[in-house]
């Protein structure tokens, strides 16, 4: 097997037994805190987009199972700890898209151009490169218009069902103190708790629990497309694939970028005809087992890949489950829980956005056709952010000198 492709190495690795305890450790962290700080936005991003619980279930089994795969095969294949998620900024932007599709087969259409554009990446490597040089500013300005709507969700549940609401905030307030990476994780326990209680035995009623792979025929709608899965593209590429491989770089690790953008264009692509929206290149938890807390020696990390594509397969198989917990409750609620989830994503894309004085106005448009939800001729705001942001840059560069 090919040796891990590493710029420099450290540390050793000790007994075998006691070498697996950490990045086994890790990869149960990773797998647990990654799957309950954002299942929820999965499901309520696939009713948003007009799936029926059934479908939803099927969506979040399908991204649970093929990011599961594709972290398995690749960390084996390649002895690094490269590691798969499903994409959070393409759950919220799929909340947000809300008034553009209720056609679930349109947005699986979608679904499906996304994850060929991804593999098209893997293959022809001037996409990538086409990818990455859309304005920093202007891809992080258009996904802070995206989460920043969900964001403002703990505000208005703790208005209108306090009594609910609140507790949930104040548990993710207490644990971000304490512990940061278990608050979502926690809020979203507190949740579910208030859940079965005012749910009582309604819970499950009608509703499958059994894992169950829904095959959903795609439907091609161009403004679909173009209003939903282009965006999609771009957020799983600007907010996953490439901060993905930069956390990787980071740790020391080069990661072959074509194998894992086909293997993980592939896998959203497969995914898709059973209602899942993406798959990509995991950029927060792969912190966790990418870094030395996973083991001293990073040619023993890959474990921790291994044991987290385990999980979430196994979690994938409790979709039913987390589909019928979402679906008892209020939506508000829902995304509130989500909401929280993602404020440290808002902080990240909004400082990215103003980082660069000469393009904050760009971005600040961007952000605000971005966040207003507008759709207009069909083609819903995220695409209308970016076309705006695109030009206000090109005006605003006119007649500029270098030195400006």
């Amino acid at each position: 097997m090919p040796r891990s492709r590493l710029s420099g190495r450290t540390g050793s690795g000790g007994s075998n037994a006691a070498g697996l305890i950490q990045p086994v450790s890790a990869g149960v962290i990773s797998a647990i805190t990654g799957f309950a700080s954002s299942f929820v936005l999965v499901v309520a991003g696939l009713h948003a987009v007009g799936a029926s619980d059934a479908q939803a279930s099927s969506g979040l089994l399908a991204v649970c199972v093929t990011s599961g795969l594709c972290c398995i095969l690749l960390a084996w294949r390649f002895r690094m700890p490269i590691s798969f998620a499903w994409s959070t900024p393409g759950a919220a932007l799929l909340v947000a898209a809300a008034s553009v599709t209720d056609d679930f087969a349109a947005a699986v259409g979608a679904f499906l151009v996304c994850g060929a554009l991804i593999v098209l990446c893997g293959l022809w490597p001037a996409l990538g490169r086409a990818i990455t040089s859309i304005p920093r500013s202007i891809a992080s300005a258009m996904l802070a218009g995206i989460l920043f709507p969900i964001c403002l969700a703990p505000i208005t549940a703790a208005v209108e069902i306090p009594w609910l609401a609140i507790p949930v905030i104040v548990t993710w307030l207490v644990f971000f103190r304490l512990s940061p990476r278990w608050a979502v994780p926690a809020a979203m326990a507190v949740a579910a708790i208030a859940i079965v209680v005012t749910a009582g035995g309604g819970l499950t009623a009608g509703a499958s629990l059994a894992p169950t792979l829904q095959f959903v025929v795609p439907a091609f709608d161009p403004l679909v497309i173009v209003s939903l899965g282009l965006p999609l593209f771009i957020v799983t590429m600007a907010g996953q694939n490439v901060p993905g491989f930069a956390v990787m770089s980071t740790f020391g690790y080069t990661v072959p970028p074509r194998p894992v953008l086909v293997a993980s264009g592939a896998g959203s692509m497969i995914g898709a005809f059973f209602g899942g929206h993406a798959i990509n290149l995991a950029a927060i938890t792969a912190a966790i087992m990418a870094g030395p807390d996973s083991h001293p020696n990073p040619e023993k990390r890959s474990p921790a890949s291994v044991t987290a594509g385990a999980l979430y397969v196994l979690f994938g198989l409790g979709a039913g489950m987390a589909t019928a917990l979402i679906s008892a409750a209020p939506p508000i609620l829902i995304t509130a829980v989500a909401g929280l989830a993602l404020l440290g994503a808002l902080v990240t894309s909004i400082t990215s956005a103003l980082e660069t004085a000469t393009q904050r106005i760009p971005a600040i448009a961007t952000f605000l056709v971005t966040a207003s939800g507008v759709s207009i001729v069909g083609l819903g705001s995220a695409f209308w952010g970016l076309l705006v942001g695109g030009m206000v840059m090109i005006v605003n560069s006119l007649g500029r000198r270098p030195a400006d």
